[in-house]
């Protein structure tokens, strides 16, 4: 085991030290030849950015083996992909200004990447595939090496195509050691709508998609009389799609895909996984939608919970009944936890089941989830309408550029895009949003679609408005507009996306792109 180990490590090393020669060998046409004089991942601004950023001189390391595995899901066996073996990867965790090296062997049959999702690092270690490295083939191995420069919780997972909806993900959890928050225990929550193996993959899901409304020249008004686990319709043909699902917190339509299964902490409701803390104490939750198509309520029947942070930066706290984390959104809440059987439920929303987990304190019996409620009332919110604390609100400051990212496309021919292009991985440069160093960037995210979407951009964290929470991934609700602040502090190409897995696999993506 230690030859196979110190063979993985050499090889990660031989291919990190090739990094640069093989990204430019795949550099897309369009670069800067045709165009404006671009930043590349491997332009000494990138290093120089990164040589900048605060550090401890502590290294964390982790190993990662992206492989077929075997598991069960309530009581279900299935093979799928994963991380070491796991339907939820390792949890990784370190300090601010701690260097994460992560050693990734991949014996998929195909390709692959790591995308550490949320943080402003070096963007040569992005891991999106052919633009800020060459995707790793199978049965190599890659090194990640890059500095932690901010606190919070984040995740990595692959970005490659559809692998992130098999189990190709974890946790990444960047401590402050200067901690201002107060609190016993922490917990971390991985979300996930989970159908790989059970109904079929996601390459089945999304060519069921592909063919859009009108497949077949089917009515599908009639559709949804007969729900499926998820509340989807299983008539018709149909297998995957989800019709009827409607959520008015999200504006209308909830989502495309029918799930048989929600995971917490990769675990069905039946077999829930249970926390242990003694009444009185004081637990920070730390939540992560890890989903490709569902949007989760979370809360805990008849009690507040309390926000305190938003995809890793700090809010003005905000006492609610339930918040909702898009795709790809984080929240960090505390809960005081009550004698006996606490249960923390995720429902998916617009579409029936839940995910569930308990903090137990050893008193009392659990509960049953038939009989826990399927609604969670009240006071909610999601990330996106909540303030930033003023510790790290930005600076007031006139914007030096301004982008309008437009959301188009739709469900009757599923071609989802920006500004009605979808992007080309060959050809990224194409319709590219151009930014320089220490520009303040306005981006207007446009929703033209009768669906709402969830904006991840890559690299760095925005202001929602001119007082809303820091974030990287924000919900922007159908034939509505979202207006975010970023500063241009980070050189690179960029991308900026649906975190609908499906969406942006058909091309709601485009490319932040730093120019000289």
């Amino acid at each position: 085991m230690n030859n196979q180990l110190n063979r993985r490590h050499f090889l990660a090393l031989s291919v990190a030290g090739a990094a640069a020669a093989a990204l430019a060998a795949c550099t897309p046409p369009d670069s800067a030849a045709t165009g404006p004089e671009r930043i590349t991942p491997t332009d000494p601004a990138v290093a120089d950015t990164e040589s900048r950023r605060p550090a401890t001189g502590s290294t964390v390391n982790q190993d990662l083996a992206a492989a077929s595995l075997t598991a069960a899901v309530a009581g279900k066996t299935l093979t799928t992909w994963g991380f070491n073996a796991a339907l939820a990867g390792p949890l990784i965790r370190a300090r601010a200004g701690d260097r994460l090296s992560v050693d990734l062997a991949n014996d998929l049959p195909e390709e692959t990447s790591i995308h550490w999702h949320g943080l402003a690092l070096r963007n040569d270690q992005d891991g999106v595939q052919h633009i800020t490295q060459s995707p790793v083939a199978a049965g190599s191995s890659f090194s990640y090496d890059f500095r932690l420069s901010h606190p919070g919780t984040y995740w990595y997972h692959s970005h490659v195509e559809l692998q992130r909806e098999r189990a190709l993900y974890g946790a990444l959890i960047v401590d402050d050691p200067d901690e201002p928050l107060i609190y016993d225990k922490d917990w971390v929550v991985i979300l996930d709508d989970w159908m790989d193996g059970i109904t079929g993959t996601p390459e089945d899901v999304l060519a069921e998609l592909s063919q859009g409304m009108s497949m077949g020249g089917m009515d599908h008004s009639s559709m949804g009389s007969s729900p499926g686990p998820s509340g989807s319709s299983m008539g018709m043909g149909m297998k995957h799609m989800l019709m009827g699902s409607r959520s008015d917190f999200l504006g209308g339509d909830a989502g495309d895909v029918s799930y048989p299964f929600h995971l917490f902490n990769a675990k069905a409701p039946d077999d829930a996984e249970v926390f242990t803390a003694a009444a009185g104490e004081v637990v920070r939750l730390r939540i992560i939608n890890a989903a490709g198509d569902t949007a989760y309520r979370v809360g805990v029947p008849e009690q507040k919970i309390t926000l305190t942070h938003t995809d890793g930066f700090p809010v003005q706290h905000q006492d609610v009944d339930a918040v909702v984390l898009g795709m790809g959104e984080r929240i960090d809440a505390l809960i005081t936890v009550g004698e006996g059987f606490t249960p923390i439920l995720a429902l998916p929303e617009g579409k029936t089941g839940k995910a569930l987990g308990f903090i137990g304190t050893g008193t009392g019996k659990k509960p049953l989830p038939a009989v826990l409620p399927d609604s969670l009332d009240g006071t909610v919110l999601d990330g996106g309408q909540l303030k930033a604390d003023p510790a790290v609100a930005l600076e007031a400051k006139t914007p030096d550029r301004a982008h309008e990212v437009k959301l188009t496309g739709g469900m009757d021919k599923y071609d989802w895009g920006i500004n009605g292009n979808r992007f080309d991985m060959s050809k990224p440069f194409e319709h590219a949003f151009d930014v320089k160093a220490g520009e303040r960037v306005q981006v207007a995210f446009v929703n033209d679609t009768d669906m709402w979407h969830p904006m991840h951009l890559h690299g760095h964290t925005f202001q929602v408005g001119a007082d809303g929470a820091r974030k990287d991934t924000v919900i922007v609700r159908p034939k509505q507009t979202v207006t975010v602040f970023f500063d241009a502090d980070n050189p690179g190409q960029w991308l900026v996306h649906c975190h609908n897995a499906f969406h942006a696999e058909q091309g709601m993506m485009a490319l932040f792109s730093y120019v000289k």
